[in-house]
């Protein structure tokens, strides 16, 4: 539409926020059956052509516990000519050799701010879990990998309740202290809000951990995602999480629902006069593409009134 959003810039948001596109790993991973080899393909190509210069593309993870992204040998090759970085998330330090074979130049690990999640996800505990990304990341970064730091369940956990900001606190800077570049402050079960999320933010920069270190990746269970990124931006946070079309949840944790839509944030932060990259038209184009391949509707209301299918 011509003129929409307006711009109208708030004082003391970012100017420019880089957008961590996860729908190609997070959203498919969540697929009951397996998106081919070439649909995923030329899903990361579109999102790279719409702008998005931060695309997760696969994760090296035995197929046993993710068979739908199986195929990352097969699929992370045919990336080569995308001029994007194109982060992959890795378990262990087989997964490790896995991507450093191929080139990969940015890893993820995945950690657990609570004990149950670790066990369930990890089949570890947490204190065992960083002791198993400690090779992971220091072989990573002898290779001049950039390393992010995924940490779950920040906000709530479904088994434990309500996690204290002084637990996720000191996983955070575990992370840290291992030699990840950045952290993604995970809201798993989309249970947060705004004055939780600003809490743990203030508890990280006290605890010496700077916002230009973070990033925020949160779910849309309670329609909370987006009021929870305007909290994270009003603190500095200039790194966040989307997946396009709103895809994904988590396997292991069955009461978290869709990612924040990369079309939504942008939508959101076009408003607000933040750049982005990112071609809001070619970005709709994209997961309304993928939606048909899906076979249903994408969930993400900007995709919705842009492409005017309700």
């Amino acid at each position: 539409m011509i003129g929409l959003p307006m711009n109208v810039p708030v004082p003391g948001l970012p100017a420019r926020v880089r957008i961590h596109e996860v729908g190609a790993r997070d959203g498919l991973q969540n697929e009951k059956s397996a998106v081919p080899t070439e649909v995923k393909a030329e899903f990361i190509h579109r999102l790279a052509a719409a702008g998005l210069t931060t695309i997760e593309a696969t994760s090296f993870v035995h197929p046993k516990w993710v068979p739908q992204l199986a195929d990352a040998e097969e699929l992370f090759p045919q990336l080569a000519d995308i001029d994007a970085h194109l982060p992959v998330l890795v378990p262990n330090e087989r997964g490790l050799d896995r991507a450093l074979a191929l080139g990969a130049t940015r890893i993820a690990v995945f950690g657990s701010a609570t004990e149950t999640f670790a066990s369930r996800n990890l089949n570890r505990t947490v204190a065992e879990s960083l002791t198993m990304f400690e090779p992971v990341v220091a072989r990573a970064k002898e290779g001049d990998a950039h390393v992010r730091g995924y940490l779950s369940m920040c906000f709530g956990d479904p088994w434990e309740g309500a996690v204290p900001v002084h637990q996720v606190v000191s996983v955070a800077k575990a992370l840290l202290d291992l030699g990840c570049d950045e952290l993604s402050l995970g809201d798993t079960i989309g249970v947060a809000t705004p004055g939780h999320v600003q809490a743990l933010l203030s508890a990280l920069n006290e605890a010496g951990v700077p916002t230009d270190r973070i990033g925020v990746h949160f779910h849309d269970t309670y329609g909370q995602a987006l009021s929870n990124t305007l909290a994270a931006l009003q603190h500095g946070v200039s790194t966040v999480d989307a997946s396009a079309g709103g895809l994904g949840g988590c396997p292991y944790a069955k009461s978290a629902t869709g990612n924040l839509a990369t079309e939504d944030l942008v939508w959101m932060l076009d408003g607000l006069d933040i750049e982005t990259g990112v071609d809001l038209a070619a970005l709709t184009a994209t997961s309304v593409w993928m939606a048909e391949r899906l076979g249903r509707p994408s969930p993400s209301r900007t995709v919705r009134a842009l492409s005017h299918k309700e």
